[in-house]
C-alpha cells in the first residue's frame, strides 16, 4: 500500500511516498531555515507563504522520485495537528483538494505520532508497546505507545519544551538560528563541568519536566558576565547547559521505564538528534533496555514519518471527510476530527 504524505506544520514543506508504513520510496523536504535565520526564528506568516509557494513542486517531486503516479497512490496522509495554524492549513487544504480530485482517502495524521513513527522506518522490527521520549522545539513528552494509534502521555513539560530551552539559551549567547542545533555543535568543544546548573524537578509529578528555571539560570549567568565585562566562555556554557537539559530528560525517562516495567525505549522528535542525548541514552540503556533512535535525517520534520504513521491511521479506519480542518494544539491521544 502506497501513502502520499504531506507535512507543513512549521517551516519545512515536505512530501513523501511510503509503502506499507516502513519502506520510503521518496522523501522530499524544502527547508526555509536560511530565510528564517534573518529573523532569529520562524516567522509564521512567512512560513505559510513559503509553504504555499513550494507545496506543488515538492509533492510533484515526491511522486516522480518514487517512480509512480497518482493512480498508484492508495491514500493521502497529511499533518493536520498540532503546529502553526497558517502553515498547517496549507498542507491540509492541498491534501483535501488532491483527495477530492483523485478520490483517494484522506488520512489526518498527528505531528507527534508521526515523529514516533519515524522509528518504524529506521527499525523495521520495532512494534508497540514501548515507551517513547518525544522531544522537539515545541514538545517534551514521555508517551506510552500502547499500539500504533493508541497512546497515553505520562509525563510532559510544565513550561518550556527542551528544544525551546536550547533555542532561547542559544539566542542569549548570540548563537544564530537554529540555536539548538548550533549549541549542540559548540558544546562538543566545551567543558560540561565548568558551570553548575540547576536540575529542576516537579513535586508530585516525577515524570514531568520543567525547563524555565534552568533557562533563566543560564541567561542570568550570561547577563552577569556581560555586566561585569567578563568574557563568556561560550563552549563551556553550552556544554554545561546541554548536560543539565539532557540529564533532566534521561532521568525522568528512565525512571518512568523502571516504574512502568518497559524494556523497549524509543526517542523521537527534533531534539532526538542531539548528540549528547543519543550518547547518554546509549550508555545508560546498554545491557538493560532495548533502545531505538531514528536516523538523524528523520529526526526533523519530514514527509516520510507522516507516511509511516498515516499507514497505521488508515488501517485503524481514521479517514476524514472534506470538512477536515487544521488544529494548532491537540493532545497526542486524540484524533481531532
Amino acid at each position: 500500500m502506497k501513502i502520499l504524505a504531506i507535512e507543513s506544520s512549521c517551516d519545512e514543506t515536505a512530501a513523501a511516498v511510503v509503502e506499507d508504513g516502513r519502506n520510503v520510496l521518496s522523501n522530499i523536504v524544502a527547508s526555509q531555515v536560511e530565510e528564517h535565520k534573518l529573523y532569529g526564528g520562524v516567522v509564521p506568516e512567512i512560513a505559510s507563504r513559503r509553504h504555499a509557494e513550494a507545496i506543488v513542486g515538492v509533492v510533484d517531486e515526491a511522486i516522480k522520485t518514487a517512480e509512480c503516479t497518482l493512480n498508484d497512490i492508495d491514500a493521502i496522509a497529511v499533518t493536520h495537528a498540532p503546529g502553526l495554524i497558517g502553515a498547517l492549513l496549507v498542507g491540509v487544504n492541498f491534501a483535501k483538494g488532491l483527495s477530492l480530485a483523485t478520490g483517494k482517502p484522506l488520512v489526518p495524521t498527528h505531528h507527534l505520532r508521526s515523529h514516533i513513527a519515524s522509528n518504524y522506518i529506521s527499525h523495521k522490527e520495532l512494534k508497540p508497546p514501548f515507551l517513547c521520549l518525544v522531544v522537539s522545539g515545541g514538545h517534551s513528552h514521555i508517551v506510552e505507545v500502547l499500539d500504533y494509534t493508541d497512546m497515553r502521555v505520562i509525563g510532559r513539560t510544565r513550561d518550556d519544551a527542551a528544544g525551546e530551552a536550547f533555542d532561547k539559551a542559544a539566542r542569549a549567547m548570540g548563537i544564530p538560528y537554529p540555536g539548538g542545533v548550533e549549541l549542540d555543535k559548540i558544546a562538543e568543544n566545551g567543558d560540561d563541568s565548568a558551570f553548575v546548573m540547576p536540575h529542576p524537578h516537579v513535586d508530585g509529578s516525577p515524570y514531568d519536566f520543567s525547563f524555565s528555571g534552568l533557562k533563566t539560570a543560564v541567561i542570568n549567568l550570561i547577563h552577569n558576565k556581560q555586566q561585569k565585562g567578563e568574557e563568556i566562555p561560550v563552549a563551556d556554557v553550552c556544554a554545561s547547559y546541554r548536560k543539565a537539559v539532557v540529564g533532566c530528560l534521561t532521568d525522568n525517562f528512565l525512571k518512568a521505564a523502571d516504574d512502568l516495567g518497559y524494556k523497549t525505549l524509543v526517542i523521537a522528535g527534533g531534539v532526538s538528534a542531539n548528540s549528547l542525548l543519543r550518547r547518554e541514552l546509549e550508555r545508560l540503556c546498554k545491557g538493560k533496555y532495548n533502545l531505538y533512535m531514528p536516523e538523524e535525517s528523520l529526526c526533523g520534520d519530514n514527509g516520510a514519518m507522516v507516511g509511516a504513521q498515516g499507514y497505521y491511521e488508515y488501517l485503524a479506519g481514521n479517514i476524514a471527510e472534506s470538512d477536515l480542518n487544521a488544529i494548532a494544539t491537540l493532545p497526542i491521544s486524540e484524533r481531532g476530527f
